[in-house]
């Protein structure tokens, strides 16, 4: 299934019903009054948290959804049946826009957890509702109200306590596979991985969840690569890993991938950037080991790391549980400080969030607008040939 974590969704409560006017009429009885019903409330829209979920790409293929409009009210005082609610089913993590307005709607982040998106109209009143001692054959009834209409705009956020940062090729599939039982592709070849994966890490009774995306190159702020679009997957994390790779193949320096990788990450958003991250040396199989302790102090100071720093190896085993326990005491440890500190933390939630949606919608804009300009016939450079060429990847 292709993973889709973006997706514009056009939704349309249902009308009220309209009052009925009517009187009642039978034989032998006469002057029998006003008894015209009110109409039925609209529908509205919801949506719903589904775990079995985890992509939004059913949105792609249907993206506009209408509840069932109230019934009008009859004679003899019946009230118009309501209008059914439509309930959508979206993935854990999801985010909800306003796509006109920019207005934040709300996130569903439990099972089952129900948010109101569009509201049904309310019903029209019959004629029965006017009658009074000086107006006994009311003629006045009310129309039911518009249900309301949104676009909106979803951009789903994996649910994930630790997420994996840095270049392609720094190990962090491998890593992601040697902890849990998520199986992402791994080789030697950069962009192996094309969409976040998520691994469940058990240590001893407990267990938290890990989060591993696509890595990010030079430039990514600008679309280079992949795009820095799978960040948002970090936006819930409590903790990050910045996985560098000790030796890489390419002779590129680790602290100039290291400061590659943190100039992206806070052109895209300062409140990831400023998130707690630990810094994790990985592949140190291919170093002797007498060299680690120099290694590892000439790389801290360069890049004037004062976190905690640990030295890995996914193929030997080397420091992996060590990382592992240390994750797990500090998760352990913050929630019981954000329990303290609640409002701290739904501060910075709310930043980081507008953040990473303010840039999504760049994005598009962005993408909208050299739509058009294919369309118009303008080349993106001063070549007189008709052979530009533009790669655009997006998710």
């Amino acid at each position: 299934m292709k993973f889709v974590d973006e997706a514009t969704v056009y939704v349309e409560a249902g009308k009220g019903g309209n009052g009925c006017l009517s009187f009642r009429r039978e034989k032998y009885i006469a002057k029998g009054g006003p008894d015209g019903g009110d109409g039925g409330d609209g529908g509205s829209v919801f949506l719903v948290g589904a775990q079995s979920l985890n992509t939004l790409i059913d949105f792609r293929f249907q993206p506009r959804y209408k509840a069932q409009s109230g019934e009008s009210g009859r004679g003899k005082d019946q009230t118009g049946g309501k209008g059914e609610h439509t309930h959508l089913r979206v993935p854990l993590g999801t985010s909800v826009f306003d796509d006109e307005t920019g207005d934040f709607l709300g996130d569903v982040n439990d099972p089952d957890e129900i948010l109101l998106v569009a509201q049904g109209g309310f019903h029209g009143l019959g004629n029965t509702r006017f009658k009074s001692s000086t107006n006994r054959a009311p003629r006045q009834t009310t129309p039911g109200s518009p249900g309301e209409v949104r676009t909106l705009r979803f951009e789903l956020k994996l649910l994930a306590d630790v997420g994996l940062l840095g270049l392609p090729n720094a190990g962090k599939s491998t890593l992601i596979r040697s902890v849990s039982a998520a199986r992402p592709k791994v080789a030697d070849y950069p962009f192996t991985t094309l969409v976040p994966n998520l691994g469940v890490v058990r240590v001893d009774d407990d267990s938290f969840v890990m989060a591993d995306i696509p890595g990010l190159i030079e430039g990514a702020a600008d679309g280079a690569g992949l795009g820095v679009q799978f960040l948002k997957h970090l936006s819930r994390n409590r903790l990050l890993l910045h996985l560098l790779d000790i030796n890489p193949v390419d002779g590129s320096d680790p602290v100039e991938n290291f400061q590659i990788i943190e100039h992206e990450v806070r052109q895209y958003s300062e409140g990831i950037a400023d998130k707690d991250r630990w810094l994790v040396l990985t592949k140190m199989d291919l170093l002797p080991a007498e060299e680690h302790a120099a290694r590892l102090a000439e790389i801290r100071q360069a890049i004037d790391h004062t976190g905690p720093v640990f030295e890995i190896s996914a193929v030997s085993g080397h420091g992996i549980t060590e990382l592992s326990r240390a994750v797990q005491e500090y998760l352990i440890e913050l929630r019981r400080k954000e329990a303290e500190a609640k409002g701290e933390r739904e501060e910075v939630e709310d930043k980081i969030r507008s953040e990473t949606h303010e840039f999504s919608v760049r994005q598009r804009e962005q993408r909208k607008a050299r739509r058009q300009a294919k369309l118009d016939g303008d080349d993106d450079d001063d070549r007189d040939d008709d052979h530009d060429v533009e790669v655009h990847y997006e998710p």
